[in-house]
């Protein structure tokens, strides 16, 4: 295994980025536009206030709001004091909240007011009462203990919190020297291999655990820039969810690493966003299959000026991801494949600017530089040879430190030789290139036979009136488990369970074919375009719920 380890700290690389790129432009947010330069000046009077604020070394603040500039400058300055970032979905509400900021120990809250229909004060006071009467930098709620003050991003003052606004205001009274000087010093002894990351995985399954990751993650955006062939001519568009990994890593850690431009969304509208590649010339686009789709059949994909686009990262695998890929080819731009995780980067494995299409269509990639990888059994551990399909295993100089405080957990995550265990079922050809196919949790056990959802999905997808389909598994007193289609039908399409049944018998496996079919308008999904099976399986299971008897 090739060791990659990170020689510059995310503090140290806005700095690098202003020198190289200096009056470049860096960012732009709903026309407002800023140099490398300017974000650096206004990262740095983010961390003196701060510094100004109490924030310690090693504290964890949490970062709950939609993308916005702020949410970049605040990023960059919290690992620049040697704190550490605790990103928050924004989907989440009162109960995922509490978990989060008590789980992550976070010291620091930062939220903006509320965000269209979203009050995000609202819901923190609903935790907080404490809020109404406490000290508004020394809080320590009952419900978080380690808690000493929220913040709030916004033009409002409110009782209770601290304002940003009035923060960053209050540097101007400050002795800007002593800042400046307490600045310069934190920032000294943050080492690369410090937490810089707490990141919550939104995973399709289970409740989130907490991912912790050091500056050196920054060598993984590095190579991945080298293999998209990045420059600083590049124009990336971002519309993913910062506080998730594809978001982060993609967006400012890839500005400022290759000094490409980024124009920023506060979240992914097809028609803003094909506006946008128009308007900014966008180079540059990463996403999942769902928001893909979402650009190629809207209808101004036909008569806007896409001639900019020169590639994206989009991950396939699956057969039921292909039909979105091809067309992407088609509509968009070639894009490149890769397969990742929280826990180990977001692209592990890419495919290059010149692969056949099939390999971006239909796998993952090729490893980056220090990462390797093998396929196993996963009942046995043996490893398997080339083409099987198994469990996928990696080892990279830029794996997690571990799951927070959940020693468990990390513990198990990994074999006695250090290789981590993804879950994930893959096959892995002689040459090197990994194809994910799947999560093995979400293999159905009927009646003894393992069902490959995946492989049920691509078979219905050939019925004409299916759009989408998602294959879960719900009890059976009889088989243990059986299999449960839920389907979108293609628009003014009318079909019953019984034909979407009938469609499988006689082609498919007795055992695989679904014996229920919900119908549904749109699938739960995680903010970052994943399809939360767990929730498809609880609704499922209540709609078919057995009678009792």
């Amino acid at each position: 295994m090739t060791d990659r380890p990170g020689t510059i700290t995310f503090g140290e690389l806005v700095d690098t980025a202003a020198s190289h790129f200096g009056a470049k432009e860096a960012l732009c947010y709903q026309g407002r536009r800023w140099s490398f330069t300017e974000l650096r000046s206004d990262v740095e009077r983010a961390a003196m206030g701060l510094i100004k604020l109490g924030v310690a070394p090693g504290d964890k603040v949490a970062l709950w709001m939609p993308n916005r500039p702020e949410w970049i400058q605040l990023m960059f300055a919290i690992a620049k004091i040697g704190a550490v970032i605790v990103p928050i979905n924004t989907r989440f509400r009162t109960a995922d909240l509490e978990y989060v900021v008590r789980q992550s120990d976070a010291t620091t809250l930062i939220i903006v007011d509320r965000s269209g229909p979203v009050e995000y004060l609202d819901m923190v006071r609903e935790l907080c009462p404490e809020l109404v009467t406490g000290n508004p930098n020394d809080l320590k709620p009952e419900a978080f203990p380690q808690l000493k003050r929220v913040v709030v991003v916004g033009e409002g003052h409110y009782r209770g919190v601290t304002g940003w606004d009035d923060v960053l205001s209050h540097l101007d009274n400050s002795p800007e020297h002593d800042l400046a000087t307490d600045l310069a010093k934190r920032q000294q002894i943050v080492d690369a291999t410090d937490p810089v990351l707490i990141m919550y995985t939104s995973g399709t399954t289970g409740f989130p655990k907490g991912v912790i990751q050091s500056h050196v993650i920054q060598q993984n955006v590095r190579d991945q820039a080298v293999r998209m062939g990045m420059t600083q001519d590049d124009v990336i568009l971002m519309y993913l969810p910062l506080f998730h990994a594809f978001g982060l890593y993609e967006g400012p850690l890839m500005s400022m690493i290759s000094g490409a431009r980024m124009v920023l969304t506060t979240l992914f509208d097809p028609a803003e966003s094909l506006r946008l590649i128009e308007q900014e010339k966008a180079t540059v686009l990463s996403g999942f299959d769902t928001h893909f789709h979402g650009l190629t059949t809207h209808p101004d994909c036909k008569t806007t000026d896409l001639t900019s686009l020169r590639t994206g990262v989009l991950a396939v695998g699956m057969a039921s991801s292909e039909a979105v890929a091809r067309q992407t080819q088609r509509l968009l731009c070639p894009t490149i494949t890769g397969w990742g995780m929280t826990e180990i980067g977001v692209c592990g494995t890419m495919s290059y600017l010149d692969s056949p299409e099939d390999d971006r269509c239909l796998g993952s990639g090729h490893p980056l530089e220090g990462y390797e990888y093998k396929i196993i059994n996963p009942e046995s551990g043996e490893t398997l040879e080339p083409g099987r399909m198994g469990e996928l295993c990696v080892r990279t100089y830029a794996m997690m430190q571990g799951y927070y405080k959940k020693p468990e957990e990390t513990a198990n995550a990994f074999d006695s030789l250090g290789w981590f265990r993804t879950g994930d079922v893959a096959t892995i050809r002689k040459d090197g290139f990994v194809r994910f196919l799947g999560r093995y949790k979400e293999l159905l056990k009927v009646g003894g036979e393992n069902v490959d959802p995946v492989e049920v999905e691509a078979f219905l997808l050939g019925h004409p009136g299916v759009n989408s389909v998602q294959i879960v598994g719900i009890p059976d007193a009889a088989l243990g488990e059986i299999a449960c289609a839920c389907v979108i039908l293609k628009d003014d399409c009318q079909v019953s369970s019984e034909e979407i049944i009938g469609y499988c018998r006689g082609k498919l496996a007795s055992f695989k074919m679904p014996k229920h079919v919900l119908f549904m308008t749109e699938y739960p999904m995680t903010p970052s375009g994943k399809i939360q099976k767990f929730k498809l399986k609880d609704l499922a299971e209540a709609a078919f719920k057995p009678e009792p008897t």
